[in-house]
């Protein structure tokens, strides 16, 4: 049954103006909503934001597909940078690339945070229906009232603004879920890792060249840590260290200059000749932490969570984005089943993000570990090759966990599951071999049958 007209939402406010707040408001607007965005971050399109908390973003099907359905990919191509797979970068500099995928589209795609953002929000204002309001602050929700206390940090004013329907799309630190969590309708954890990130920067060669593989998110894969490095439309790529907080080799142990040296000529030596800013860099860009949030619900009233403000997630899966934005795509269908009656299509939304949500904040973590220590196994290697090769015969039965999630628009909590079986079966496939040629696949294709069924 739809909601009567009168009864529909009328101002719809965002709290929190990043890609998911940002992507919703061009949603709603199509619906005909008014809506008001309030960050409290300054607009990036006119302001320069400080440097070193972006860890650069990696854009794939579930997010192509929100975009796609905006018409917004046309635009959006020209920041985009393909990349085929992970280079592995050892101690001895040597270089492995490990495809993603085996077909020509298995691609994901390098992007600026600040370049996709700005777009976004210039395509929500251009519907005419989204006013953005930067340097606003929630401080507190009256969800009796459906009333935000607002902080104008321009004016050093504070003011109450109505709302018919709040989502809070305010990110991990989310002063929504606070709010609700204050009395006590929803709870949730916040599972800090012991690891924590620093970001650098190798610039563009002296000819405006990239000096790295173009196309690859390159990887120095060392046991408890790691380097990622993603390359930007100007030639430069954005390196990201991870590493424990504490131990030999540590954000902690890290202390000085010669420290630093000692550390980057040791295990990171092919890096750091490219990167000139290395002491800088290091020292006064801040070191970020990483973690889970997971809420038991994300509805209270006429509010609701989305985005990292539901389900913020570690950066090693290259979801966080995607997921957010698959959260603006099941918003507006729910919000088409149920005719815009939010009473029934928020419960909706969140019951069929909910599962899905864990599910990809467990596979994150598990990425960790692949990302800075398996992928230097050579069993690991052999199970990627007998997985890809399962694909090509029994497409309908098995894709690689990994593909499910990049390459496909599959349920995360579906491909989580299905992942714990093929899991199994490349463990008992490669059990006692060490090459590819020695499966026996007429086997190999019968175990899968007996334990997937088809997609």
């Amino acid at each position: 049954m739809s909601q009567p007209a009168n009864n529909r939402p009328k101002h719809i406010v965002i709290m929190g103006a990043g890609l998911v707040g940002s992507m919703h408001a061009i949603y709603l607007a199509r619906r005909g909503y008014q809506v008001s965005v309030y960050e409290q971050l300054p607009d990036i399109r006119k302001e320069a934001i400080s440097a070193g908390r972006s860890i650069n973003l990696a854009l794939a099907n579930r997010g192509i597909d929100a975009l796609d359905r905006l018409g917004l990919m046309n635009q959006v191509k020209p920041l985009l940078i393909p990349m085929q797979g992970r280079m592995l970068h050892d101690e001895q500099g040597q270089l492995k690339l490990q495809s993603y995928g085996q077909k020509p589209e298995e691609v994901i795609y390098s992007v600026s945070r600040a370049g996709l953002v700005s777009l976004l929000r210039d395509a929500a204002e251009a519907t005419g229906q989204v006013e953005f309001f930067f340097k606003h602050e929630c401080l507190s929700i009256n969800f009796d009232l459906n009333q935000c206390e607002i902080s104008n940090k321009l004016k050093q004013t504070t003011t109450t603004i109505d709302y018919d329907y709040l989502i809070g799309a305010d990110g991990g630190g989310s002063q929504v879920r606070t709010s609700m969590q204050a009395i006590k309708e929803t709870t949730f954890s916040a599972e800090l890792l012991d690891h924590s990130y620093k970001e650098l920067n190798i610039p563009a060669g002296p000819n405006g060249e990239f000096l790295m593989e173009k196309e690859a998110l390159h990887i120095w894969p060392r046991g408890d840590y790691m380097m990622i490095g993603l390359p930007n439309p100007d030639a430069s790529f954005t390196l990201t260290l991870f590493m424990p907080n504490e131990g030999p080799v540590s954000f902690a142990s890290i202390t000085d200059v010669e420290t630093l040296h000692t550390v980057f000529d040791q295990y990171f030596a092919d890096a750091k000749g490219l990167i000139p800013d290395l002491e800088t860099d290091f020292f006064n860009n801040p070191t970020g932490y990483l973690g889970t949030i997971r809420c038991d619900d994300w509805q209270y009233k006429n509010a609701v969570l989305t985005g990292d403000a539901a389900h913020a997630i570690v950066p090693f899966h290259g979801q966080g984005m995607n997921a957010g934005f698959e959260d603006c795509v099941a918003m507006d269908q729910a919000l088409d089943t149920y005719k815009d009656n939010w009473q029934q299509a928020m419960p909706a939304f969140v019951e069929s993000r909910m599962n899905n949500s864990n599910a990809i904040a467990d596979m994150a973590l598990e990425n960790y570990v692949e990302m800075r220590s398996t992928v230097n196994d050579p069993k690991f290697h052999l199970k990627k090759a007998i997985a890809f090769e399962l694909e090509k015969r029994l497409s309908e039965y098995f894709i690689p966990r990994y593909s499910m999630v990049m390459f496909h628009l599959i349920p995360y909590a579906l491909a989580f599951a299905r992942g714990k079986i093929q899991a199994k079966i490349l463990t008992e496939l490669s059990e006692g071999i060490d090459d590819l040629a020695q499966v026996d696949f007429a086997r190999a294709e019968r175990l899968v049958k007996q334990k997937l069924p088809r997609f």
